[in-house]
């Protein structure tokens, strides 16, 4: 994997903002690279528009409860 990944810590912003804040930062990966967004819901319209737009996501939930849904684009 190339490069470290771009952490986009949405926790705590109000929709829309952490759905513009991963696309813009999809937006600005690399080949390989990924992206790990960290939000405290789980973004079900999110995993729709990666489908569509052609990228992979993996998503867990720590301890504390906050959702990390780690996105890359599909090979």
């Amino acid at each position: 994997m190339a490069g470290d990944p771009l952490i986009v810590d949405a926790r705590g912003l109000d929709p829309p903002e952490p759905l513009e804040r991963v696309l813009e930062a999809l937006d600005r990966l690399e080949p390989g690279q990924r992206v790990l967004l960290l939000l405290e819901r789980e973004p079900f319209p999110l995993y729709r528009i990666l489908e569509h737009n052609g990228y992979q996501h993996a998503t867990w939930v720590n301890e504390e409860g906050t959702f990390h849904i780690e996105i890359w684009a599909r090979a």
